[in-house]
């Protein structure tokens, strides 16, 4: 933990003993109990629970509490997905091909996960509202079955069932926002396997486009979207693992 002192310079680290020899693999944050500080998510490889880190005033934390989640976690998001005003956590997990769904407390606490079935291995998480109803939505990329799983949330914290779409080979992230200017929220997936990213314009209702394809470098491993050229249309950033460099990909809008 580095502590920032507003003017883009950082603390030396701060370490925290999570009590075992697993390293962490993904983590988010938000504030948790609704005191203006933010708290931490952690989720480990091979561990099948994520810890919960509670923060204190001065830039430190509580000790960890524990949440059991699915097998073997793979990526966390955090949102309001059941319009109480406070965050939940979003789990994917890789083994048990489902996701995990913590509904927050406001405290710092959380419910005993529900589950919900998604594809074959899934890897990255994103939420968002992708039909328009001011509910947050699930969207997951599923890397064994080359597909990402949309699951429309009812706004009280549970979900319908997953709609799959196809995407690349092995796909190993994903983002959202609206890349056409339709007000609409679409899908961005690095494939790792196929060396391109699917763009899947969503119509509005939470139904998407089929996929279309864009070249990037070797093993694209991460992707984010944002507007970088200051042109108000959002861009792609692409990071490619084997080929060692950034793929830009400049959107028309």
């Amino acid at each position: 933990m580095m502590l920032g002192n507003g003017q883009g310079k950082f603390a030396i680290h701060i370490s925290y003993e999570i009590g075992f020899d697993t390293p962490p693999l993904v983590m988010a944050s938000g504030d948790f109990n609704n005191d203006a500080r933010s708290e931490i998510a952690i989720a480990y490889d091979g561990r099948d629970h994520v810890d919960i880190f509670v923060a204190y005033n001065h830039g430190s934390f509580e000790n960890q509490t524990k949440y059991s989640v699915g097998s073997l976690p793979q990526s966390v998001a955090i949102g309001d997905v059941n319009n109480d005003t406070r965050l939940d956590i979003v789990v994917v997990n890789g083994d048990s091909n489902d996701v995990s769904i913590l509904l927050g407390y406001g405290n710092g606490s959380f419910e005993n996960q529900t589950r919900y079935s998604v594809g074959t291995y899934p890897f990255s998480v994103a939420i968002g509202d992708a039909n328009h109803d001011t509910r947050l939505d699930i969207v997951v990329v599923n890397s064994g079955s080359n597909d990402v799983s949309i699951l429309l949330g009812y706004g009280n914290g549970s979900f319908e069932n997953q709609t799959k779409y196809s995407v690349g080979s092995w796909p190993q992230s994903v983002a959202i926002g609206d890349v056409n200017n339709d007000t609409r929220l679409d899908i961005v997936v690095a494939n790792w396997g196929s060396n391109d990213v699917s763009i899947l314009l969503g119509y509005g209702n939470g139904s998407f486009e089929n996929q279309t394809r864009y070249s990037v470098g070797t093993y694209p491993l991460s992707v984010a979207i944002g507007d970088v050229n200051n042109d108000t249309r959002l861009d792609i950033v692409v990071a490619n693992e084997h080929s060692n460099d950034v793929s830009i990909l400049l959107g028309y809008g």
